[in-house]
């Protein structure tokens, strides 16, 4: 556990953290999405609509006609993840989006880089169930699917290949 000097707010150990920012919500955008598309596709035109450089995915709700949920099946030997490290799996019935997070950036070439993760739950024989994982592109909307994500400024959010893992991650600017 590190000290912290209440008078200085300096730590006596090195930082736990990769990057940390602070930023101001500039604005609030909702969005409802049309029935049939990729929940994905849809973040990323409201993210190119609305020029978000810097967002976070507040909460998704609705439902889905179908979506693939993707984690991390096991650590790789070496980086980066390969799709054999990871599980696909893939849902085609109706499900109920339970939440919805995540963070808005932009690429070195300027293009909205939407990295987010969802819970949600189908119906199997009596039972409700629930699944989450890596939001994917074929994360097909059904009906009332609503989005909600804040803008951010004063803040520098960018996605760029992480030398450690060799892909695309988050980089928080100071």
């Amino acid at each position: 556990m590190s000290r912290v000097s209440a008078m200085e707010g300096t730590s006596t150990q090195e930082s736990l953290l990769e990057g940390l920012g602070r930023g101001k919500a500039q604005a609030i955008v909702v969005a409802k999405v049309k029935m049939g598309v990729s929940l994905l596709h849809a973040l990323e035109e409201i993210a190119r609509r609305e020029n978000i450089q810097a967002g976070i995915i507040l909460s998704g709700v609705g439902a889905l006609r179908s979506a693939t949920f993707r984690n991390l099946r096991e650590f790789p030997s070496e980086f980066p993840v390969q799709p054999k490290n990871r599980l696909y799996f893939r849902r085609e019935q109706p499900l109920e989006i339970l939440s919805l997070s995540g963070h808005i950036s932009r690429d070195e070439k300027g293009e909205p880089q939407v990295h987010a993760h969802f819970s949600a739950s189908a119906v199997e024989g009596d039972t409700i169930v629930a699944f989450g994982g890596h939001l994917t592109d074929d994360a097909t909307t059904y009906v009332k699917v609503v989005v909600a994500i804040a803008v951010l400024s004063d803040i520098s959010m960018v996605t760029e290949v992480e030398p450690a893992t060799k892909s695309p991650d988050l980089v928080i600017k100071e």
